[in-house]
């Protein structure tokens, strides 16, 4: 190899980690919205602060708001909520910033991670450094700088690490014991769908070591070092956490046949390590308006899992390294149970792509090796799909991020607010302010991290059909003045509505907060 060559990806890895450290004070010092998940878990975290008890979500009770209903917020993990809580303790800082620095921090983490596990597989240095700038420029890894993502940006951080630690023992002992036992417990404190990436390491585990042994004994003896560390880290985020309340896996609507429950995780290659699924504002579940109609995106979809099959199968079979082509396989097979068994029982998980990165990950240095092994004309083909990816983040992120630093408003939280205008804002604050047992009621969850002094409600929002069960949004009784916030949008049947859901107020108030927002409150 020669000077020029084994400097360049020290060169590319340095531009990636400025990049990163540039996106993050960008962040914090305009720092970014974020999601509905992380919101629900920030409400946790404030409750703590206020000195509550650890992950439970406190709330009016629907059948007597006067009183309150608490509960253990198991439908997330923890972490997405405690790494910006430790920030925000640490340096005296509010959620926003705390979440952009927890954000940059992951963001390099998960470059050094995958850099050094592509490394452990085989691939040169220069090969793995550009197989890591192909991941930065994926739309997923720009998210976070617009829309803190909680466990997402988590995961991130980890996945590098754990793989790294997967394909690094290679024998059954005390030392794979702890690492098993403690990523599990890690890697689902980042997110909880960590879990079905710890099922694909501990049977990589089991096969890698195993697949050398001719006796059955062997084979029983490295399973049940990997079986019992497994099952207690298992058990104990069971048992501690998921137990004590409802999850995304539990939530089932009973089986129904489709072919897109199997096609999406098998299509997850192309969808996730070229942002196809991003780019088309999901060909399933759209993020924003539909870019392709229905006929279109099965098409697409279609294309892509043949795709996806042909281009798994051609790296297992090219790659030198068989560990890697090994570890693809069985997460890649995992994917494909998990997703397609949980799709077709209608589990509570969205078709995103989002759920499925970790193949995007793991398939871009394959991908990224059969390109320099093509001809020319190929690499340059692979070339401007990078670049056109590419473009289409930094098209995401730059109005997005201008977006957020001048024009969404920000409260006390530093997050910018998408669902309300400043001067609503101010006004919200005020009442805030002014009062201590007054109800607050909101149609986004990220609202109520600007209630500082007293309670609130975060109802649903109501779609264009109007059709609500009564009952999920109904509450009774009476508890101080209540201010329902609501879009202009709603003013009408919506508002109506809603307002019925509160049977315990009578003679509701209207004033408009501004052009956008209009406020009801009642005493």
């Amino acid at each position: 190899m020669t000077t020029q060559q084994s400097q360049t990806h020290k060169i590319i890895l340095i531009a990636l980690g400025l990049l990163v450290l540039i996106f993050g004070v960008m962040i914090f010092i305009a720092p970014a919205a974020i999601f509905p998940d992380p919101s629900w878990g920030f409400q946790v975290m404030h409750k703590m602060q206020a000195g509550g008890a650890f992950n439970i979500t406190s709330k009016p009770d629907a059948a007597d708001i006067s009183k309150n209903n608490s509960e253990f917020l198991s439908w997330w993990s923890p972490g997405q909520y405690l790494a910006p809580y430790f920030f925000k303790s640490l340096f005296s800082i509010n959620d926003g910033r705390a979440a952009a620095i927890t954000t940059t921090l992951c963001g390099l983490l998960g470059i050094a991670g995958l850099y050094a596990f592509f490394k452990k597989v085989g691939f040169s240095k220069l090969l793995a450094a550009v197989s890591v700038s192909v991941i930065v420029i994926q739309q997923a890894f720009v998210v976070p700088y617009v829309f803190y993502n909680g466990g997402e940006v988590l995961l991130f951080g980890f996945s590098g690490w754990f793989l790294y630690g997967c394909v690094s023992f290679n024998k059954a002992n005390w030392k794979l014991a702890l690492f098993l036992l403690l990523s599990g417990w890690l890697g689902f404190f980042c997110k909880s769908s960590f879990l079905w990436m710890y099922g694909a390491g501990c049977l990589y585990l089991w096969l890698s070591i195993s697949q050398k042994k001719t006796a059955v004994l062997d084979w029983i003896k490295n399973g049940i070092w990997i079986a019992i560390p497994a099952a207690l880290s298992f058990a104990v985020i069971f048992l501690h956490y998921m137990a004590k309340g409802a999850n995304p896996v539990g939530t089932s609507l009973g089986f129904k046949f489709s072919w897109e429950a199997l096609a999406f995780p098998l299509a997850s290659p192309i969808l996730t390590g070229f942002s196809l699924d991003d780019m088309l504002n999901g060909l399933i579940v759209h993020s924003n308006a539909a870019v392709l109609n229905p006929t279109w995106s099965a098409i697409v979809l279609f294309l892509a899992t043949v795709l996806s099959v042909v281009l798994v199968v051609r790296i297992i079979g090219i790659v030198p390294n068989k560990s890697y082509a090994l570890l693809l396989g069985v997460f890649y097979s995992v994917s494909i149970l998990f997703f397609g068994y949980s799709f077709l029982k209608q589990a509570n998980i969205s078709y995103e792509g989002r759920h499925l990165r970790m193949i995007g990950l793991l398939i871009t240095p394959g991908v990224v090796y059969l390109v320099s092994l093509s001809k020319p004309p190929f690499k340059f083909g692979f070339g401007l799909v990078c670049l056109f990816i590419a473009f289409l983040s930094l098209m995401y992120f730059v109005p997005s991020y201008h977006q957020n630093a001048t024009k969404n408003a920000r409260g006390t939280s530093g997050i910018a607010q998408l669902f309300i205008d400043q001067p609503s804002l101010n006004q919200i604050t005020e009442l805030d302010k002014k009062n201590t047992n007054a109800i607050f009621v909101f149609v986004s969850p990220d609202l109520g991290l600007e209630i500082n002094h007293n309670r609130y409600v975060i109802l649903d929002p109501i779609d264009a059909e109007i059709k609500i069960d009564y009952e999920d949004y109904a509450h009774y009784g009476h508890a101080g003045p209540i201010f329902i916030m609501l879009p202009a949008s709603y003013m009408g049947p919506k508002s109506n509505i809603i307002r019925k859901c509160f049977p315990g107020y009578k003679g509701f108030h209207m004033d408009m907060l501004s052009n956008d927002y209009v406020l009801y409150s009642a005493k």
